[in-house]
């Protein structure tokens, strides 16, 4: 029905006049006409001394930071240092920067890849918030022109260079109006969330136990501010201290909620994720320990990462293991907890291979586990407490230890929470992870004789991931029985006894977990899916950051030579992994469906003595596995149908096909 209202189209006009013009007033306070052609000036600032490219010495009238802003493309600034390099203008008041345009110098464009634009109203650039990044080499001989949509105003403003480019930028103009502008509108370099830290003076972190303070921003990434606070950061990570790319330890001024996760702390972690080049490999693994039902899993997000200017990739934001509501949510104590019920109560330790690098730590009778303390805080724990920890965590160990550990009374039971461990067990296994039982962080609350096992926790070798395992496909039985897997004190043969007697309920947990938990290949495709999707823009910058697509890293195992190639071997491996764990747990999952074919013809059927596969392409490659995960038949098809010949048995059928791999789970009779 077409309606008219002849009296209300004045109406009409009217408010589409009023919407005009109040967009075209905001436009104008975002974007204001007479910033796009003059560029401002101020105070030159940036890194004292230049490089006197001829003598390789220091000088302050060569390649100085002035030349920047001469109007000269064939100028240029080079630092004499090259970590920490900058050149910009104090403009004597707030200006919202609506336009930056900027030249390399000639030979060296690549030089300014990564490069941060930043403002800030404080000299030390200590609340600095960035501007623009430069994710493409730039054009020589030419300006190259950003309009940066950062509602904020900032007296002071800056290019910072990549690390370990002399900053080697030949031209700046910025360019924008006077005022404070508002907080209605920040910069985000991918589609992930942004972390942007200074630190006072810009002070590297070298330390794992010394806090550096500093302020932090946290950026989502529609742009929006989520968060800005006073912070201290240091060093964190054992093994991955030692990479180029850092882990950190953040200690918030206050209490916050970050990017949906559930804690509301002032404790958080940036993981490097160096080692894994998917980047995911800790956040699949904490899926599938959702999955699995444990008590506690760390939350975490993908986000990039800039620190005093410089971009330094694609980090995961994430817990603190810690105990805290939503977090390890057990009993807190005080000084005052020294006798009776309190002093039961709340414990969180790791069985760690490093514990003797902590402060509190003690290593148990039985089995020699190192342990190190995690709450409470080693500087707030009092000696009763400590010694009534060691107390209860030996007597734990000491049932499982002995010659009545299986019994239903008086055994390990008693004292250790069987399905928390079991959980974390199979998590460990399905995932592979080298490092299982290196580390092993278990708690226990108030008024309770049980400790518990969890959180999971340091994935990035896991999945298959590391040469000293692989190929884990060819591995009978569970892998933290391999010689080379790692194992804090004794605790390969801790594990042993346990999971020894455990078949019946390990199969009940997976299978809960299989057929009601949503624990299944197609589900876990879904989660790479969306977290590559997520994270793909991120990565390509990430790689440029750290060049290390085409090398050995840590444990890598081999070089596929693209983020899509690495993905590959985690689905895989999963296609593997999965109907592996069935098979050893015991377990044939109910009401799961197998993934199918890309094309629809294609058939796989079991006959006497074998398979059968049909409406296949030339040139299709398939390789049976049985469920030890050995490699029983294979055959690249030359027409379009394949027959093999197998023992009776459960079987995986793997189909590669244009690209695609497709793997099925067949019985042969």
């Amino acid at each position: 029905m077409l309606f008219v209202n002849l009296r209300g189209i004045p109406c009409f006009f009217h408010i589409m006049r009023t919407f005009l013009l109040a967009a075209a007033i905001s436009a104008t306070a975002f974007f204001p006409a007479k910033a796009q052609t003059e560029p401002l000036t101020g105070r030159v600032i940036g890194t004292e001394l230049s490089v006197d490219y001829s003598t390789g010495n220091p000088s302050t009238t060569v390649n100085t930071k002035d030349n920047v802003f001469d109007g000269d493309i064939s100028t240029f600034f080079a630092s004499y240092g090259r970590s920490y390099t900058w050149v910009g203008l104090d403009l004597g008041e707030r200006h919202v920067i609506t336009k930056i345009a900027y030249a390399p110098r000639n030979g060296s464009a690549a030089r300014m890849q990564l490069g941060v634009f930043e403002g800030a109203n404080s000299p030390d650039f200590t609340d600095a918030m960035p501007l623009y990044m430069i994710k493409d080499v730039p054009q020589e001989g030419k300006l190259t022109t950003k309009y940066p949509r950062v509602s904020k105003g900032f007296r002071y403003v800056r290019y910072v260079g990549p690390d370990n480019v002399r900053c080697n930028v030949a031209e700046l103009k910025f360019y924008g109006k006077k005022g404070e502008g508002n907080d209605s509108r920040f910069y985000s370099a991918t589609n992930l969330p942004l972390v942007v830290i200074h630190t006072d003076s810009a002070k590297e972190i070298t330390s794992k136990t010394v806090y550096t303070p500093g302020i932090i921003h946290v950026i989502s990434n529609s742009g929006s501010s989520i968060l800005t606070d006073s912070l201290g950061i240091r060093g964190r990570g054992n093994g991955s201290w030692v990479f180029p790319k850092k882990p950190y330890k953040l200690k918030l001024a206050h209490k916050a909620r970050l990017l949906g996760m559930p804690a509301k702390a002032k404790k958080w972690t940036l993981i490097n994720n160096y080692g894994d080049k998917t980047l995911m490999r800790n956040l699949l693994a904490f899926r599938i320990s959702e999955m699995m039902g444990m008590d506690y899993t760390p939350a975490g997000r993908m986000v990039d990462v800039m620190f005093n200017g410089e971009y330094k990739g694609t980090y995961q934001l994430c817990d603190q293991i810690e105990v805290r509501k939503n977090r390890v949510d057990i009993t807190e104590m005080d000084a005052g907890d020294n006798s009776g019920s309190e002093l039961t109560g709340g414990y969180l330790v790791e069985i760690d291979a490093y514990a003797d690098q902590e402060k509190k730590w003690f290593t148990t009778k039985d089995y020699a586990l190192p342990v190190s303390l995690k709450y409470p805080d080693e500087d707030d724990i009092t000696g009763t407490q400590f010694s009534y920890l060691q107390t209860a965590f030996n007597r734990m160990v000491s049932r499982v230890a002995s010659a009545s550990y299986n019994n239903p009374v008086m055994g390990f039971r008693r004292y250790l929470d069987e399905d928390s461990f079991l959980r974390r067990f199979l998590v460990e296994e399905l995932a592979a992870n080298v490092d299982a039982w290196w580390s092993v962080h278990m708690y226990k609350d108030r008024d309770s004789t049980r400790w518990r096992t969890g959180p999971v926790w340091d994935f990035d070798l896991a999945f298959e991931n590391d040469i000293r395992v692989h190929p884990v496909v060819g591995n009978p039985d569970f892998l933290f029985l391999s010689p080379n897997t790692t194992s804090a004190g004794n605790m390969r043969d801790f594990v042993a006894r346990v999971t020894g007697v455990e078949g019946a309920r390990l199969r009940k947990l997976w299978s809960d977990a299989r057929n009601n938990g949503g624990l299944t290949l197609e589900n876990l495709n879904l989660f790479l899916d969306s977290m590559q999707t997520e994270v793909y823009e991120s990565q390509k910058l990430n790689f440029v950051r750290w060049p290390i697509m085409n090398q050995i890293v840590n444990q890598n195992y081999q070089i596929t030579g693209s983020y899509e190639g690495e993905m590959q071997v985690v689905r895989d491996f999963l296609a593997y992994r999965i109907p592996w764990m069935d098979n050893k747990v015991g377990l044939i999952p109910v009401g799961i469906e197998q993934p199918e074919m890309g094309n629809a013809e294609t058939s796989i059927t079991a006959a006497d003595g074998g398979i059968e596969i049909a409406s296949l392409q030339s040139g299709d490659r398939v390789s049976v596995y049985d469920m030890s995960g050995m490699e029983a038949a294979r055959a690249e098809a030359t027409g379009t149908s394949v027959s093999l010949a197998l023992a009776k048995g459960i079987y995986i059928v793997r189909i590669i096909s244009g690209g695609n791999t497709v793997s099925k789970k067949i019985m042969v009779r």
